[in-house]
Order: structure tokens, then sequence, then C-alpha cells
């Protein structure tokens, strides 16, 4: 390993307590998104006492930036920071925004051993990830415009370089109906509750159609005010998820029928309102590559639990998936010493113990790693380029 690659590694190390301390106070204080106020002061504050001057409140209110550097290649490292009703960090993003700042303490070691910025490094914190889509609003306030790259890791129960994701858009139907005495004048009534009774079961008989790889999912918000009045509004919320935006485009259009139809079948009216899109995430192959031989060269005795063939075809949604049409990005998985799930109980347990540590600086250093090598080594940002072009292109392809 290498002088610069060394600097970073051993700051990490000597900053471990104060990181596990910076995670700690995160899934202590729970935060939904786009209300993350704690969390964005303490990791700010973090940063500023740390040589890291933070940009506050950086185009979004819970979000932020630090940035060391002004040329040569752009490299973002991407912080989370939200967590999920109820459950907490049941998806361990404080973990992931400890990978993000250790990984920027490293870099800036390395560029003090370097006696320079050998590159340019900006540390984002991305508020709303659970909802919201954060990084789809700084991506519209052009705050990747011009990077180069972009990068973040998210806790599993396994270990995997280049996760499968879905594209996702979720969507809130209400159907509107007319309220009556339901024992009196039932007749008088149009019941909302029937028709979205009728399009949870059109859209469940509708699965023998889908594709292996579709995901349709929902619950109904709101059924009625009380069994003795018929309801006159009923309302849905249902995620929608495949593996391409193309084929995104074709179920909505098989969904929203079911919409439609279970209106006219009851006499009831519908709205439904599409959120924007989370797109699937495009692993960049050269850039995975780098950040594999990087995590064989720290993990030393660490161990790993690599995904198992069903392991391998789960798959989530992210809004760095977003990010990845706009510029080469790696979201690396990785184990934190327990087999728990995402988004239990047992896995916002497992997000907040001291075994999950090792592993989470682990990551910082191969992220910082990484984007070292994207300063240094020649070529690996040209050929991520055009990793990044190729699989836009067949991403978008009839």
């Amino acid at each position: 390993m290498d002088a610069l690659k060394e600097s970073a590694c051993k700051a990490i190390d000597e900053a471990a307590s104060k990181l596990v301390k910076l995670s700690q106070e995160i899934w202590k204080n729970p935060e939904l998104n786009f209300e993350e106020k704690h969390a964005h002061q303490v990791l700010c504050d973090f940063l500023d006492q740390n040589g890291l001057s933070a940009e506050r409140s950086y185009k979004l209110d819970t979000a932020f930036r630090a940035v060391i550097g002004d040329k040569g290649p752009h490299v973002g490292i991407l912080c989370e920071y939200d967590a999920l009703p109820e459950i907490g960090h049941a998806c361990g993003h404080n973990l992931i925004a400890e990978v993000g700042i250790a990984a920027g303490l490293g870099i800036k070691a390395a560029f003090d051993t370097a006696g320079k910025p050998i590159g340019k490094l900006s540390i984002l914190g991305t508020p709303a990830e659970e909802g919201g889509g954060g990084k789809i609003d700084l991506i519209e306030a052009g705050i990747f415009d011009g990077m180069d790259a972009a990068m973040m890791a998210h806790p599993t129960p396994f270990d995997i370089a280049e996760m499968a994701s879905l594209a996702v858009e979720s969507v809130i139907v209400t159907f509107h109906g007319k309220a009556s005495h339901a024992a009196a004048f039932p007749w008088d009534g149009v019941n909302a509750l029937d028709a979205a009774v009728m399009c949870y079961q059109t859209i469940s008989c509708m699965r023998q159609q889908f594709r292996p790889t579709w995901r349709v999912h929902g619950i109904i918000q709101n059924g009625g005010a009380k069994p003795n009045i018929i309801p006159e509004k009923s309302v849905m919320e249902y995620y929608i998820r495949t593996p391409t935006m193309l084929e995104l485009a074709s179920l909505k259009e098989k969904i929203t029928s079911c919409f439609e139809s279970a209106a006219k079948g009851t006499g009831c009216t519908v709205e439904y309102k599409f959120e924007r899109p989370y797109l699937n995430v495009l692993q960049n192959k050269s850039l995975i590559g780098a950040y594999e031989e990087n995590l064989k060269l720290i993990r030393g005795n660490l161990p790993s639990k690599p995904a198992s063939e069903k392991e391998k075809s789960v798959a989530g949604s992210t809004d760095m998936g977003n990010v990845s049409y706009v510029i080469p990005s790696i979201h690396p998985c990785f184990y934190i010493g327990s087999e728990a799930m995402n988004h239990t109980r047992a896995f916002t347990e497992a997000s907040g113990a001291d075994k999950a540590q090792p592993f989470t600086l682990a990551q910082g250093k191969a992220l910082a790693l990484t984007a070292l090598d994207i300063f240094n080594k020649k070529g690996l940002l040209d050929r991520a380029r055009e990793d990044f072009e190729k699989d836009k292109a067949a991403s978008t392809q009839v």
C-alpha cells in the first residue's frame, strides 16, 4: 500500500472512537426524511471540528457539503442519515453517514501527506432517502454538475459490491364516493372503500401476469370514518418497482387501469398522483473493481459474508440510482456482523451495536482508497466514463 493510502487508513483508525460516538448520536436520535435537524448539526459540527469546513443547509435545510481541493478529478462521497417511522435506523443510515465522514477524514489525511490536494473531494449530506428523494432535489439544484464520480456504501446482512436495485415509483390513489347511512339509506351511498378493495384485489389477481422481477405492494391508508357511514373517501398508497425505467412505464399502465376500473365498477371517481421515481442503480464496473481491490487491501482478518445466490436477487430501491444516471457511481453493500434483514427492529439493533463498527470503518477506508485511485490511477476515470455511457444507453434501449 502506498504512503497516501496508508495515511488515509491511519487517520480513520485514529478517529475510530470519535466516529463511533458520531454514529451513536445519530442512531439514538432517529429523524424522518427532511427532518434530520439533529443529525445535520452533529455531522456538520464534526466536520468543522476536524478541519473539514461544512456548508450547512446546502440547497436543502438538512443537506450539507464540505469541499477539499479545487482541481483534478472531482469525487463525491455521499452520507445518508434519515430513519424509518417507528423502527428508527432499521436501514443503518447512521452507519452510512459514518462511512462517508470516515472516508472524508482519510482523503484529507492523504492530501496532507501529499502536501496539497491531488483532486477535489465533496462530502455531501443527502437527506430523505427513505421517501422524499433528497438526492433528486440535489441533482435538480445542480450540485452534481461537474462532478466526475459519486460513491457511498450501505449496510446489509451480507457483502455484495453490485447489489441489484429496482426503479420505483410511489402513487397515492384517492377514490371519492358518496356518504350515506349504511343501515337506513345504503342505496343513496357510493362506497369508496369498495373501490379500494376492488382495486387491491384486481392488482393482486394481475400478479399472475407480472414478470418475475416486478414488484407491486400497497396499503389502504383510509377506508372510511365509521361502519354506519358509507365511506365517501378511501386512500391507497402503492409502490411500483421494476429493474428498469422502461419496464416501469409498462407496469404503471397496467396498474393505472386497475385504479380506473375499480372506480368505474363502483360508481366512484378516482384521482392518483405518481411521485418522482427512484431509478435503478447503474453500478459502475470499473469503479467497483477498484473498490473491491481496495477492500481486499484493508480487510485483514475482518470476516466477510458473501451474498448467496438467493441473496444476490434481493433488490430494493434508492435515490442513489438517480445519481448513477448523472455521473459514474457505486453503491456497494456491506455486512455488519448480523444476519438481521433491513427494515426490521433487529436491524435497528444491529446498526447501533459495537459489532458493526469494524465493518463500517473498513468501508470508510475502502471508499477513501477508491477515491485516491480515481485521483491517481491513470485511465481509471476514463474507463469509468466509458462504462457509464454504455450502461446508461443499455438501460434506456427498447
